[in-house]
């Protein structure tokens, strides 16, 4: 049986919604920079509940990077500009993780510190499931990460991230979201339900 990496890997290749992405991604080529979050979480859900490819419509797509020297926001509005172009039918969120300290506060509630890596942002992404993420090297191969491992994603688990979401906020999210109308073979894990 292949590991979860290889199945993503297998996934994220045969996705043309997910490849378009990701070659998009690697022609703007900021530094840094992965593709994660949603984008991964939908098309191994879809897959895995038998959907056809892109079914699940994307909020936006999550273009994560970090470069500590440019944390003005004007090279990632410069991105989300061109890959608007390359990619007219997607809504791209572009964010230079260096600077997500700056404005975190003011959107959740409480302050961050500076995350020091892209790696580091990623691994507070909300749910487990949606901190994955993938980068489209020059060979084509995919460089993937996963710090809480594929095991959520590929068994259909919602589980907070605690590291950075509070229980309301991961309520909010799959309420909103509609995780379990979409997609109705995954299991949320509440702690304060349980």
């Amino acid at each position: 049986m292949p590991t979860a990496e290889a199945r993503l890997r297998q996934l994220a290749m045969q996705d043309a919604r997910l490849m378009r992405v990701l070659r998009a991604a690697r022609e703007i080529d900021l530094p840094d920079w992965y593709v994660g979050g949603g984008i991964i979480r939908n098309t191994v859900w879809d897959y895995l509940h038998g959907y056809p490819e892109g079914r699940s419509r994307l909020r936006d797509v999550d273009l994560a990077y970090f470069d500590a020297d440019d944390i003005s926001g004007e090279q990632g509005k410069r991105a989300a500009i061109a890959l608007s172009e390359m990619a007219p039918e997607l809504e791209w969120d572009v964010v230079n993780q260096a600077g997500v300290h700056f404005w975190y506060e003011c959107n959740f509630g409480h302050a961050i510190e500076p995350y020091e890596s892209v790696e580091g942002a990623i691994a507070t992404w909300p749910e487990t499931a949606t901190c994955v993420a993938v980068r489209l090297l020059p060979d084509d191969d995919l460089l993937i990460y996963s710090p809480y491992g594929l095991a959520d994603l590929f068994n259909l688990v919602l589980r907070r991230n605690p590291r950075q979401v509070s229980v309301e906020l991961f309520r909010q999210r799959y309420t909103e979201k509609r995780i379990k109308e979409k997609w109705p073979l995954v299991t949320i894990v509440d702690e304060m339900l349980d």
